[in-house]
C-alpha cells in the first residue's frame, strides 16, 4: 500500500483515517469514476477545487464528486463578490497537486477552506490523498479541524 504526504500528515495529527487505491484512468479523472472505482456512494466521495476571489486571491472548495460548484455562493461565503475556478495549469504550481489528485490536506499553502454541509451527514468521507488513484477516508469532523474549514451550502440545486 502507497504512502501519500496526505497520510503521513494525518498520522502525525493523530487523525484516523482508512486509505484506498483504485485503478486511475488518465482519460477520465472525474471523481464520478474515483466513487465507481472505489465502491463508495458518490454522495461520499468528496473533490477539491481551488478558485481565485476577487477579493481573497485563493479558496478551497470540497463538495461531492457528482455536484457542482455554486460560485455564486461560493463567493458569497469567502467574502468575494466573485470567484472562478483556477486552470488547471495553476493547479501544480499553486498547491502541489496535480489534476485529480488535489487534496484539501497537505497544500503548499494554506488557503481558506469551504466544505459542503453535506459531509457531515456521514461518518466518514473520502477525499484525494494527493495522488491520482488514492483515496483517504475519515471522518469529515476531522478534516475540518484540521483543514480550518468552514461547512457551507457550497452546491447547485
Amino acid at each position: 500500500m502507497l504512502t501519500t504526504n496526505v497520510m503521513r500528515i494525518l498520522e502525525k495529527q493523530g487523525i484516523r483515517f482508512s486509505s484506498k487505491e483504485y485503478e486511475y484512468d488518465e482519460s477520465d479523472l472525474s471523481g464520478q469514476h474515483a466513487a465507481e472505482a472505489l465502491g463508495l456512494p458518490p454522495e461520499k466521495v468528496f473533490k477539491t477545487l481551488v478558485a481565485a476571489g476577487d477579493k481573497t486571491p485563493h479558496c478551497v472548495f470540497v463538495i461531492p464528486v457528482a455536484e457542482e460548484l455554486d460560485l455564486k455562493k461560493c463567493a458569497a461565503v469567502s467574502g468575494n463578490k466573485r470567484v472562478e475556478l483556477i486552470h488547471v495549469k495553476e493547479l501544480q504550481p499553486l498547491t502541489g497537486y496535480l489534476r485529480g489528485g488535489c487534496s484539501p490536506i497537505g497544500m503548499k499553502k494554506r488557503f481558506p477552506t469551504y466544505i459542503d454541509e453535506t459531509a457531515l451527514m456521514f461518518d466518514f468521507i473520502s477525499v484525494s490523498a494527493g495522488q491520482r488513484g488514492v483515496q483517504v477516508l475519515l471522518d469529515p469532523e476531522d478534516l475540518i479541524r484540521m483543514t480550518g474549514a468552514t461547512a457551507r451550502d457550497l452546491i447547485k440545486y
